[in-house]
């Protein structure tokens, strides 16, 4: 079971100039990056440390030292720390599994599966398979999108359409996966177990990924064609169905990944993907690989704590549910304040981990249960990320299949299911269990 935690309750009177460094974060990374045409030219890890020096500068009372001594304990607090630990295991196993030949034999597996007539839908539902299984999205669409294309070449299927499928899957396991960034974040930020957020997220979005299914077997049911799947060694894909399986039964995350990355490096030395130096070569690449997403998680985790400190959150609350009587608006600002931030950061991983200390307070206030949030704030990202142009997944399916982002939207439907779905979850208590919590309670 996870160690659960909740955030502090905000002692700051609400203070609207508090959220100058959330600010000075927005003009530095996403108007420079409008301006230059290009959302990597700068680095987030640079806006967010000029955010966090103002965070500091600005701050009331006490000395300098104190003002950084407060920025270390919101970057030190066990929530962040714990995420740092899962994002350093869950490199270590990604990068063992891809050296050890794991994400090929899982991408063989899947292709192996489809029926040739039902291509479209086929594609979709194997990157849903292999997006659950290695907990990214962007790893998806790299495994992925070169063999939609090459179907596409194959069968006369329009390239947007196979390739909008693929880049749909990536989004189901980002959304679902017990390894994704997204999840990890949203479930430690709310402070709920991992299992408890899937069952409900669970619910929320199958139905939709029903219905894609039905979608692309419409669009695409004439297609077919020749492709020659390659081998699959079964031994290879036994760590995703182990930590898939642990995952399901609530064994702690750190523990999950930790067996899995041991269960893999065992596979690969037992079958010479790699002597001892290769795994362990693997594993520090695979933690060097979430640098950024690590620094990015402290940072943020001091500027945030310097900013509720000073009363943003408690303004931001004070908006967002000054006319809000319902657990119904207090959910739809949930889903509101991701999909703001997410639109500004074009990074799901990184709008929750700004978003998701507010949305608890939120949550708090209106008696919303952690794994709902938790799914409201998961969904909702992953629905904004999955349609942005601009975001990484896009402009990577677009670059392998050589097409335009905008030809891939058209036919997004998994992501824009999402958005209806999480419409639908808030605005009429869906799925129903019981009683809808906090219904007939006034916001404390």
């Amino acid at each position: 079971m996870d160690p659960l935690s909740s955030l502090p309750v905000t002692p700051a009177k609400p203070n609207a100039w508090a959220l100058t460094p959330l600010w000075v974060f927005l003009i530095a990374y996403l108007a420079v990056s409008v301006l230059a045409g290009d959302f990597y030219k700068m680095p987030i890890t640079v806006a967010f440390v000029l955010a966090s020096v103002v965070a500091v500068l600005m701050s009331k009372g006490g000395t300098i030292t104190d003002k950084i001594e407060s920025f270390c304990k919101g970057a030190a607090d066990g929530n962040i720390m714990l995420m740092v630990l899962i994002f350093i295991l869950a490199g270590a196993f990604a990068q063992t599994t891809q050296d050890m030949g794991a994400v090929d034999s899982t991408v063989n597996l899947t292709l192996r599966l489809l029926p040739q007539n039902l291509l479209v839908p086929g594609i979709f539902v194997a990157a849903c398979f292999v997006s659950l299984s290695v907990g990214t999205s962007v790893g998806t669409i790299v495994a992925l999108t070169p063999v939609a294309a090459g179907i596409a070449d194959k069968t006369g299927v329009a390239t947007a359409l196979i390739t909008a499928a693929v880049v749909g899957g990536a989004m189901f396991g980002d959304n679902l996966s017990f390894i994704s960034d997204t999840t990890i974040v949203a479930t430690r930020t709310q402070g709920c177990r991992m299992k408890d957020k899937f069952r409900t997220n669970f619910r929320i979005v199958m139905p939709f990924a029903v219905l894609t299914v039905l979608l692309y077997f419409f669009i695409g049911k004439n297609a077919a064609g020749t492709y020659e799947p390659g081998p699959v060694n079964w031994l290879l894909v036994l760590p995703y169905i182990a930590v898939l399986a642990a995952a399901v039964t609530g064994m702690h995350v750190m523990a999950v990944l930790l067996g899995g990355t041991v269960l893999a490096g065992l596979i690969g030395l037992l079958t010479g993907s790699f002597d001892a130096w290769g795994w362990t070569g693997a594993m520090g690449a695979g933690i060097n690989g979430m640098g950024e997403l690590i620094v990015v998680t402290i940072l943020a985790g001091g500027m945030l704590e310097m900013i509720r400190l000073n009363g943003g959150f408690a303004w931001i609350i004070q908006k967002m549910t000054a006319r809000t009587k319902s657990v119904r608006g207090a959910e739809l600002s949930i889903a509101g304040l991701v999909g703001f931030a997410n639109l500004c950061t074009a990074n799901n991983t990184i709008a929750l981990i700004m978003a998701g200390p507010i949305a608890k307070e939120i949550a708090a206030r209106f008696k919303i249960p952690a794994n709902r949030s938790a799914s409201l704030l998961d969904i909702t990202s992953c629905f904004v990320q999955g349609i942005i142009p601009y975001g990484a997944q896009l402009l990577m399916a677009a670059g392998l299949a050589n097409i335009s982002p905008i030809a891939i939207m058209q036919y997004l439907y998994y992501p824009y299911l999402l958005g209806i779905g999480v419409l639908t979850a808030a605005c009429f208590g869906w799925p129903h269990k019981g009683p809808r919590a906090g219904e007939k309670k006034k916001p404390a």
